[in-house]
């Protein structure tokens, strides 16, 4: 559905984007995540069309970017990083624009703008002028333009940056209905949002892709990934005995709140045996977990190492 064979991107002698290729597959939501800077926004208009690559190709579905730009972009919804829009006009105005440039006859292009206003639940606000509305509701107009002509590929740009939790929570239920029968790409650099919505994930910095795995596999990497944590009061005399168990590695101690985390063995499963512990040692424990593996661990490990190399090769 979407697909980069050594995409690239110079300004002078910065490279944004470096040879990066990714295939993003039909019903998947792909996170390209990276911190400020990486290249996210830049790789995106590229597969856009915005931007020429300096070298390298992109397609969406089957299109070539450079060579059938527009059948690409027919096939394309893009909501850019801060949703820009023209302020001065009322919502109707601006979606009905988009119907006539996206060129729908007159039947499905009324058809799909009640659709879309309806499913983004705009009608209290189609005769507001866009500057007026909130940035949630500028999100939602942002969305609706992406997805009037009913495209197989949509790709989302920082979709929640700047909205208060309300708002990023009602986005993203929004992006969660579409996902069900569409290919999205979502740039983003917040983690959360990647736990929200994404199936798979690419990690870059400096322009390379530096990651391509699911959700699950980056946690895997983490090692806190199978490490059982737990708050107890009175639990000092009990980590002794936690180191003694033979599938324990070691224990740490949060010095803020005294929460306890125990970590395993390569391959080794500690909840059990961690639980069987505390009950015979007659703790009342508040709270326990068996973590999952920290993304924003395995995150900072992955980027950083890549500062560290650039740093070396300087």
């Amino acid at each position: 559905m979407i697909e980069t064979d050594q995409l690239t991107r110079c300004y002078g002698h910065l490279t944004a984007v470096d040879a990066l290729s990714i295939r993003v597959e039909p019903g998947q939501v792909l996170g390209l995540l990276g911190p400020n800077g990486a290249g996210k926004s830049t790789a995106m208009r590229m597969i856009a069309g915005f931007l020429v690559p300096t070298s390298g190709t992109a397609r969406v579905c089957g299109h070539d970017v450079s060579r059938e730009p527009l059948k690409a972009k027919r096939a394309l919804g893009y909501l850019p990083e801060g949703a820009p829009s023209y302020g001065e006009m009322t919502v109707r105005e601006f979606l009905h624009f988009i119907v006539r440039m996206r060129g729908l006859k007159a039947e499905t292009g009324y058809r799909r703008f009640d659709a879309v206003v309806q499913q983004l639940q705009l009608e209290e606000v189609l005769e507001v002028c866009i500057d007026t509305l909130s940035k949630g509701l500028r999100r939602r107009v942002g969305l609706a333009q992406a997805i009037l002509h009913d495209p197989p590929v949509l790709m989302l740009d920082e979709p929640t940056d700047g909205l208060d939790p309300n708002q990023k929570h009602a986005v993203r239920q929004l992006i969660d209905v579409m996902a069900r029968d569409r290919t999205i790409l979502i740039s983003t650099h917040l983690l959360e949002e990647v736990h929200a919505l994404c199936n798979r994930v690419v990690i870059i910095a400096r322009g390379k892709l530096l990651a391509d795995a699911t959700p699950a596999e980056l946690e895997a990497r983490s090692r806190y990934h199978g490490a059982v944590s737990f708050s107890a009061p009175g639990s000092g005399m009990s980590q002794e005995m936690l180191g003694r168990l033979p599938q324990v590695a070691s224990i740490e101690v949060d010095p803020l709140d005294g929460r306890i985390t125990v970590f395993p063995k390569p391959g080794e499963r500690i909840l059990e045996a961690v639980e069987t512990l505390l009950r015979e040692q007659g703790l009342e424990v508040s709270e326990i977990q068996l973590e999952r593996g920290r993304l924003d661990e395995v995150f900072r490990q992955i980027t950083t190492s890549d500062e560290r190399t650039a740093e070396v090769r300087a």
